[in-house]
């Protein structure tokens, strides 16, 4: 026969209760919270699957954060180049009704005026800063303003060429700028090919137009070259034209006896196309050229006389476009002078097509965000997706069975009562009871 001291049955009795209650205020807290994995200790495997889902479900929350810091910052910078072109726009027709030949002086002035106005606009448009004080066409030096005045009075680039990145999904990052030195810097002049202007010391009314490229197209050595169309006259008066040029090295190019020579003694008439080496252009008007001496047998030609030039495309800033369009419409205009017309239509004719390149430039960047833009909402729309499936995947793996939960409850309620009930009555026992 075993002997079991008092002590030993109130601690068995009392850690009993104990395990009991514990047992039944940890079931309590899993009907109360609605989870069936309290402690790693409920469900090892499941609490595990937990935390992993819970780690890349907020990974994908953070993702989501990005992309609504991206979608503001592009939304932004999307809405400034906007304005952008409609300022430009807005030049481009202040720079044609420039070219009414009924214009005065003072009517170009105030053009030159409101132009004057306009650049100083599209420099703030460009310095745009976000909410948060950081230049939004810096590249990646937010804190440097982008583009500023120089000593000789240029709108320099200060910013770099890189692009700010930021992580949008787990598959890769996305840019959520452009810098400004492609928006508003890095503009080819002319077509964006190659260039045409008219000689300084031209005296006729001829006007070069801006040109584009033929079938088959030039080759990239052929755009390298710079051409020059020189105009002569023979004894009857008659223009014809030769062209010259130089490779980028400055050595001549072939003659005219040469393979792949260039037009030599070409009869020239208004308006004509001129085709060569895949470049194409006409010259209007009438070019002047000194006629050869009285009594040269016929068919001579004179003396070189205007002269038209090709060059390949240089980055012409748009700030210098508006600017060069300001100076043209200062400068003063002589009445009746052909060739002072010439030059001012040819002027015109130039930075007009610059402001048209320039245009092309902030749509084009337009565009990128508009596409990026656009991936924005898609990779949200799978990031919501996505946590719906993270949190089902949490609902299965922690989710409590209630009826169990609460039959286990009940059960242990019942033992917690029944372990009382019986620890009254035993610790109640005594010898003497019964004397």
């Amino acid at each position: 026969m075993v002997r079991i001291s008092t002590n030993t049955i109130f601690d068995s009795g009392v850690s009993s209760m104990d395990q009991l209650q514990t047992a039944m205020q940890h079931t309590q807290e899993q009907i109360t919270t609605g989870l069936s994995v309290i402690t790693p200790a409920d469900n090892p495997a499941a609490a595990a699957q937990a935390i992993n889902v819970t780690q890349t479900q907020k990974l994908n929350a953070q993702f989501g954060n990005n992309r609504v810091a991206a979608n503001n910052t592009m939304s932004l910078s999307s809405s400034i180049l906007q304005s952008t072109v409609t300022l430009i726009q807005n030049m481009q027709s202040t720079a044609l009704s420039a070219g009414n030949p009924s214009l005065q002086s003072s009517d170009r002035q105030t053009l030159a005026t409101t132009l004057q106005t306009q650049l100083d606009q599209l420099v703030g448009l460009a310095n745009s800063q976000d909410s948060n004080g950081n230049y939004l066409f810096s590249g990646t030096m937010g804190t440097t303003k982008p583009f500023v005045m120089n000593s000789s009075g240029q709108y320099v680039y200060q910013g770099n060429n890189a692009e700010n990145m930021i992580q949008v999904s787990t598959s890769g990052q996305m840019p959520t700028s452009v810098p400004g030195s492609s928006i508003f810097s890095d503009v080819k002049n002319g077509n964006g090919t190659f260039v045409t202007s008219n000689g300084t010391a031209n005296t006729g009314s001829g006007i070069i137009s801006q040109g584009g490229v033929s079938a088959p197209p030039p080759s990239t050595e052929q755009l390298a070259n710079s051409y020059t169309v020189t105009f002569y006259a023979n004894t009857s008066g008659a223009l014809s034209y030769s062209i010259t040029g130089k490779d980028a090295t400055g050595a001549a190019l072939p003659t005219a006896t040469q393979p792949g020579a260039l037009p030599t003694n070409q009869p020239f008439t208004s308006g004509q196309t001129i085709n060569f080496n895949g470049i194409q252009f006409n010259i209007t008007g009438t070019p002047s050229a000194p006629p050869p001496p009285t009594g040269s047998p016929s068919g001579t030609l004179g003396a070189a006389g205007d002269t038209f030039n090709v060059a390949p495309s240089s980055n012409v800033s748009t700030f210098q476009t508006v600017q060069n369009l300001i100076n043209t419409l200062k400068a003063p205009q002589p009445a009746g002078n052909t060739s002072a017309a010439a030059n001012y239509t040819q002027q015109l004719s130039t930075e007009v097509n610059g402001l048209n390149q320039s245009l092309n430039q902030v749509l084009t960047a337009q565009t990128t965000l508009g596409t990026n833009l656009s991936a924005i909402t898609t990779l949200d729309s799978a990031g919501s997706t996505l946590n719906v499936q993270y949190q089902s995947n949490l609902t299965q793996l922690q989710s409590l069975d209630y009826t169990q939960a609460i039959t286990q409850f009940t059960q242990q309620q019942t033992g917690l009562q029944a372990a009382m009930q019986s620890f009254k009555t035993i610790s109640g026992l005594s010898l003497f009871n019964y004397l």
